[in-house]
């Protein structure tokens, strides 16, 4: 009941001025007092229009005296609006508006929240002190501090000083006592060196992410290509990974068009890494083959992706697909290859050590996605994507089969953990 107004409740103000509501009608649909909402449309309703006339008068219509208006004038009689003047306040949806000469009052609630939302940073910033206090305050101290006393010290030896111990370490921090030439700075603080940096400060010194790569590659973008171009092949990449500081790092492939998921193994989390893995699975199914069939990579932002450019284009300038990015935390966005990787943690558990479990080279990886690959999918009526990908394209799925990858028997697909025991 007490909270200020927010910007939902100033456009039902509004909506109540134009209905010709009274401010006690309003007040009792918010749960207001009457007295606020009066205040509020006084404060920071604006005249957009100016009456023309020297006075306000009610009889100007029949003026008989040339309009030379005058408080002396035996006719004139101030002109009063009861909507305007009285209840609820403003011309907001009045009929009259086009044939009113008076000033007109309306009240608008975006321009009115936006002007409260300014005044309310303003409020916060800057010190509630004045020059001449300052001067006192640093008076007192520096001699203190010069003779090796700490603000909590002087605090405590000078009572009648109604300051915190954290306000004076900020402004001396702040250089607020520099600014009127008292010289105390933060080398005159006996604790100075082992203070922890606030946060709001230390957030200035964290380094600027690049985000350069994703110009022109950003989620909306790859929506636009694909309501453009709907038969482009897209193939969806992502990193799997139990363990960030030691590894394996696992790359991972989905090839929308055909449901099937290619992986590599990777000893390092980075974009040369994963730059290689594209540059492998351009030199597994040939460049010819990876024009038509990875038209577009759809990753995530990750900083192991940041190589758009190496990965778009080849050393000799030609391009071989395009990259777009999911935006942040919008797995959903690539929600087959998620759905794949569900398959992956029945064989690779999350919080393992892949490597105690097996998981040591490329061979075992291609194991490990030859048996996800042969499982029978309900969106491949029954089909497993290895009989999907090797129905709809036998030369890709060639490829993959030269590389290593191999069709399991449905009866022998494993996805438990033991699938790498050796």
């Amino acid at each position: 009941k007490n909270k200020l107004l927010t910007h939902q409740e100033r456009l039902i103000i509004e909506t109540g001025i134009r209905n010709g509501s009274s401010k006690k009608a309003i007040a009792d649909t918010l749960g207001k007092e009457k007295s606020t909402i009066g205040k509020e449309i006084k404060l920071h309703r604006i005249n957009s229009y100016k009456c023309k006339l020297p006075l306000e008068c009610s009889n100007y219509a029949k003026c008989k005296h040339g309009r030379f208006c005058s408080t002396s004038c035996p006719d004139y009689i101030p002109f009063s609006c009861s909507r305007r003047d009285r209840s609820p306040g403003a011309c907001n949806g009045c009929s009259k508006f086009s044939s009113c000469r008076f000033d007109k009052f309306f009240y608008k609630p975006d321009l009115t929240h936006k002007e409260y939302c300014s005044s309310l940073i303003n409020t916060r910033i800057g010190i509630n002190v004045t020059v001449n206090e300052i001067k006192q305050l640093g008076s007192i101290l520096l001699p203190l501090l010069k003779q090796g006393q700490s603000i909590y010290q002087i605090l405590a030896s000078h009572p009648e000083l109604s300051y915190s111990e954290k306000t004076l370490y900020t402004y001396i921090e702040d250089g607020v006592f520099k600014n009127v030439g008292i010289d105390i700075s933060v080398f005159d603080l006996r604790r100075k060196v082992s203070r922890k940096i606030p946060k709001k400060k230390a957030i200035t010194y964290k380094k600027r992410e690049d985000r350069r790569f994703l110009k022109g590659r950003l989620y909306s973008d790859y929506k636009a290509l694909m309501l453009e171009h709907p038969d482009f092949n897209v193939v969806q990449m992502d990193t799997v990974y139990n363990d960030v500081s030691n590894g394996p790092f696992i790359q991972t492939f989905k090839f929308i068009k055909y449901g099937f998921m290619f992986a590599i193994l990777h000893d390092k989390k980075d974009a040369q890494n994963m730059l290689e893995g594209v540059n492998l699975l351009e030199s597994i199914i040939t460049p010819e083959l990876f024009n038509t069939k990875v038209q577009v990579l759809l990753t995530d932002r990750g900083s192991e992706f940041t190589a758009a450019d190496a990965m778009e284009i080849r050393e000799d300038n030609a391009r071989r697909t395009s990259v777009y990015y999911c935006d942040p935390l919008q797995s959903c966005q690539k929600g087959s290859l998620e759905n794949n990787h569900i398959g992956l943690c029945y064989i690779c558990p999350s919080g393992t050590n892949l490597h105690k479990l097996g998981l040591l080279d490329q061979e075992d990886l291609n194991t490990v996605i030859s048996h996800i690959n042969s499982s029978p999918k309900e969106k491949l009526n029954g089909k497993s994507p290895i009989e999907y990908l090797e129905f709809l394209n036998p030369v890709l799925m060639k490829k993959f089969y030269d590389f290593g990858m191999t069709k399991i028997d449905k009866d022998k697909v494993t996805l438990k953990p033991y699938l790498l025991l050796k």
